[in-house]
């Protein structure tokens, strides 16, 4: 019988292994419980289990998970016809609103119920409220736009202005 060959002297085997520090042991065991808490099922993986088709990676392709004949059924009886119900036509504002002249325009404005009320309120000395004398504000400018447009000029002040003007001068009083 042979004897087992020996290794060479001049070397060991397996180098003599350093010891760890503490804060090296500590590093490991964190990482260790960290790996550990990571383990187990998901939450709620008892109420719904994952299927065999979900792991390979299936799940792309969504399945209809309603169970039977994916044809579709009429609801009504074939000898009858339903009840159509005609879905109403958004029609445009602008198409409901028909496009009035100027002159028309303006007729409408002046011949106003509450342009008239809120003009006899604030005659009166009444304030009126923000709403009002914005709504009251931009009807008086649409009126001057629509009077500057058809060639309409109010000189009212300027008229009564001249003829006080000449009642000074002639001295008549």
């Amino acid at each position: 019988m042979k004897q087992p060959a020996r290794a060479p002297q001049g070397k060991t085997a397996a180098p003599k292994a350093k010891r760890k520090s503490r804060e090296e042991m500590n590093v490991e065991a964190r990482d260790r419980k960290r790996d550990k808490k990571h383990r187990g099922h998901a939450a709620g993986s008892r109420a719904n289990p994952v299927t065999e088709a979900q792991k390979k990676g299936n799940g792309n392709k969504k399945a209809d998970p309603r169970i039977g004949s994916k044809k579709p059924i009429p609801l009504i009886a074939e000898g009858q016809q339903a009840a159509v119900k005609a879905k109403p036509v958004a029609e445009k504002k602008a198409a409901a609103k028909p496009r009035l002249s100027p002159q028309e325009e303006l007729q409408m404005l002046e011949n106003d119920e509450r342009l008239d009320a809120l003009l006899n309120r604030l005659e009166s000395g009444e304030k009126l409220s923000a709403e009002d004398q914005a709504w009251l504000d931009q009807t008086l400018d649409r009126i001057d736009v629509l009077m500057e447009q058809l060639g309409i000029e109010l000189d009212e002040e300027e008229d009564e202005a001249d003829e006080d003007m000449y009642r000074l001068l002639k001295g008549k009083d």
